[in-house]
């Protein structure tokens, strides 16, 4: 294990420094101070080399939507390995000895993170389990379907006085959206602090608010950002989040994001790969729309894993699973569920797919088609027909998504 020290609350000053050298940026004292309140020490990892920090590793305690349930998942962030000290090991260690602490608490049996470059964590069995669309384009001439009669009102404020609102819409819907991570209080006031250094030059953050029939059913997080051409107006819409639960207030949220006067542009950098926008607009090619990687999901404990989620049909198969790293993960499992639960138990029959861990990091939260990863050779099938009778299974209703960075 690595000589890795578990750092004092009075330690996050100095790993923001930390951090800041690693990502290349400055650290900004209102958000130093937003970050603290989420900051979990007991759950970090600090490496000094004498009174100097070197490399640092994190995780949060939150909970991940995944196909019909939540599961407690480590949310692994904040790390990063000074320039002077790269090619040591270090990053090798912490996340080796993050792994073996997490599944040793018994507590969560997945881990999930963004990843600063992809060929990074696959070797520690991270894979790749949600994509996103970074939209980019412009909306001068774009079209939506027309309202439908009596759809409901918009309102526009501050976000802070309808946090509450917020919070109960946001936890609503994201029981049906895989990807989406739970928000206590602290983690609240981390999305909807609007830190003055980090717009970029835009404006405040501001909340459009949709009320339906039954009280408010949608909101969207925006900030825009002026600009001028010698044409004339071409201010940018800059979405940050739109969260609705009937379709109807996704259209309403949409038509007034996409024809805010004097703006021509629109940036939303965590559109899901199945956003609703691209079946509305006219012309879905003027989104600029962007394939980039999101969500990466390591599981921890497969048996508990893969009995936590649901699954979209019918499902009785044995898989054969390698681990280098957690070994009580090898072996051979037998995955019985359907929509209404899974159980999973250790077994000696015959396997009818093989992969290693990295690959049902991919296939967790529905977003990865199994046959894809067996045409790439990630999963082997052993017993002809498997993939086609499990295939379906593994899917889900909705793709995955995310909704912050952490």
């Amino acid at each position: 294990m690595i000589d890795a020290l578990v750092p004092r609350a009075e330690d996050f000053d100095e790993i923001a420094e930390l951090l800041a050298l690693a990502f290349h940026g400055d650290v900004d004292p209102e958000l130093r101070k937003v970050e603290r309140g989420i900051f979990e020490p007991d759950r970090s990892l600090l490496v000094r080399d004498g009174a100097t920090a070197v490399a640092h590793a994190a995780a949060f305690t939150r909970d991940l939507a995944v196909p019909g349930a939540s599961v407690p998942a480590a949310h692994v962030t904040m790390v990063s390995v000074a320039p002077t000290h790269r090619r040591r090991g270090l990053l090798t260690g912490l996340m080796r000895r993050q792994l073996r602490e997490v599944r040793d608490a018994g507590r969560e049996p997945l881990a999930v993170l963004w990843a600063s470059e992809g060929r990074i964590y696959p070797r520690f069995g991270y894979g790749l389990a949600a994509q996103r669309f970074v939209l980019a384009g412009d909306t001068l001439g774009l079209r939506l379907p027309d309202p439908a009669p009596a759809e409901g009102s918009l309102r526009l404020d501050r976000p802070a006085p309808h946090r509450a609102e917020l919070a109960r819409l946001y936890e609503r819907v994201r029981a049906d959206r895989p990807g989406w991570s739970h928000r206590s209080e602290p983690w609240w006031d981390y999305v909807l602090a609007d830190v003055k250094g980090l717009r970029g030059g835009a404006t405040e953050r501001r909340v459009l608010l949709h009320e339906g029939p039954d009280g408010l059913d949608g909101y969207a997080l925006y900030r825009t950002k002026e600009e001028w051409a010698g044409t004339g107006p071409r201010a940018e819409v800059q979405v940050g989040e739109v969260v609705a639960a009937r379709p109807e207030a996704y259209l309403a949220l949409w038509r007034l994001l996409l024809t805010i006067d004097l703006t021509r542009r629109v940036s939303f950098p965590i559109a899901a790969v199945d956003e609703p926008l691209f079946r509305l607009v006219d012309e879905p090619r003027q989104l600029g729309a962007q394939l980039a990687d999101a969500l990466w999901v390591r599981v921890v404990d497969v048996p508990a894993a893969l009995a936590a989620r649901r699954y979209a049909t019918d499902v009785d198969v044995v898989v054969e699973v390698t681990d280098d790293l957690l070994p009580e993960n090898g072996g051979r499992w037998r995955l019985v569920g359907g929509p209404s639960g899974a159980e999973c138990t250790a077994t000696a029959a015959p396997a009818g797919l093989a992969c290693d861990v990295r690959a049902l990091g991919e296939l967790y939260l529905g977003g990865a088609g199994l046959a894809a990863l067996t045409a790439a050779g990630r999963v082997r099938e052993l017993v002809p027909g498997t993939v086609a009778a499990t295939a379906p299974a593994f899917g889900w209703h909705r793709a995955p998504a995310p909704m912050e960075v952490f």
